[in-house]
């Protein structure tokens, strides 16, 4: 039995929005579109058109470029857009819940409180790396937790969870929850994406983004990597003409070995650069912690948090502070190396006016 058994079955009774037919080279009198163009477009495809249901030539190439057929794969607004498509798709309000781990992406929680779905937290320790006890975590689900959510690695934190430590949850949980992998920063990992387990765990729901290693964040381009019932299900859900042709236009070209190419070489400048900066902080008297990263931010702990904040804004430059479980800790993106080392000169000189 698919997972999607566990779904809201309203959502299961739905079936896609159908959209007027497009067909190539015909006159197209079924869409109430301009029969006219822009001057001001650009565009390969017109912009007076209505762009596809569904991106068919970005879905094949995300589908390849993430390793899964591409009947297993929905593209999607960034990730955002499929935590929430899932979330209202498997929680009935009032009385499902999701599972998550503290610290993690707050994203989870924002879209359970609009479908009123419960949270359960659970705790991960900084002195474990933030890793969540597997123990702990299987135990805050019951009956009625539709849905497991797993960043690897974690947003804020930038710990990986282990193959096997994902497989024993989804064995925990087969029958009986969807397991959301988010891997929104995997290429910045030397672990592999758990994709490959699709065909071991229906249960397995896989989540991936165009913000981070290929730097289209302004894009809002993701993809969810499921099983088809799942697929199939979302695609009911999500509105037609969702990915506008502007965007789909520039993925495709962003998608081809030229840019690819690019974007790994500046992964791996910003994986060098991440390790420098780490060893460059930890020298630093302000400095508590710096936990390890398979991300493109480092996690920072420092005994005056407040100072640092300040000292860095006047220099102009944004850091994230969190608070809460948080509250001495700050995350930082690794940027260009010129920016880098603004971040530690303004960091130096902090330290060298706290000895005057």
């Amino acid at each position: 039995m698919s997972i999607t058994a566990r779904a809201r079955p309203e959502i299961l009774a739905l079936r896609p929005y159908a959209a007027a037919v497009q067909v190539e080279d015909t006159i197209r009198l079924n869409a109430n579109e301009a029969p006219w163009t822009s001057g001001a477009d650009p565009h390969r495809r017109p912009l007076n058109r209505y762009p596809e249901i569904r991106p068919g030539r970005l879905r094949a190439a995300l589908a390849e470029r993430f390793g899964v057929p591409s009947r297993r794969l929905l593209v999607t607004r960034g990730s955002s857009e499929a935590i929430d498509m899932l979330i209202r798709a498997f929680c009935r309000a009032g009385v499902d819940s999701i599972v998550t781990v503290s610290p993690g992406f707050s994203m989870y929680r924002h879209y359970a409180a609009i479908q009123g779905a419960a949270v359960r937290s659970v705790a991960s320790s900084p002195d474990a790396d933030f890793i969540p006890d597997i123990d702990r975590l299987i135990d805050a689900c019951d009956d009625n937790t539709r849905l497991v959510f797993l960043c690897s690695p974690n947003n804020p934190t930038g710990t990986s969870l282990t193959a096997d430590f994902i497989r024993l949850v989804l064995e925990a949980r087969r029958g009986r929850s969807a397991v959301v992998v988010d891997e929104a920063y995997i290429e910045f990992s030397a672990r592999e994406s758990v994709v490959g387990m699709l065909d071991d765990f229906d249960n397995l729901i896989v989540l991936r983004t165009l913000s981070k290693a290929l730097a289209f964040a302004g894009a809002r381009c993701g993809a969810v990597l499921a099983r088809r019932p799942v697929v199939d299900m979302l695609d009911a859900i999500q509105a037609p003409y969702a990915m506008s042709t502007p965007v789909v236009e520039r993925v495709e070209d962003a998608l081809s070995e030229r840019w690819l190419g690019e974007a790994a070489n500046r992964v791996a400048e910003i994986v060098a650069e991440r390790e420098r900066v780490r060893e460059a902080l930890g020298c630093l008297p302000l400095v508590q912690r710096v936990w390890p990263s398979d991300a493109n931010f480092l996690l920072v702990r420092f005994a005056d948090v407040r100072s640092v904040m300040d000292a860095t804004r006047q220099a102009g430059i944004l850091l994230r502070y969190f608070g809460d479980d948080l509250a001495d800790c700050v995350r930082i993106s690794i940027g260009s190396p010129e920016e880098n080392e603004a971040l530690l000169s303004a960091l130096g000189g902090l330290c060298q006016r706290s000895k005057d």
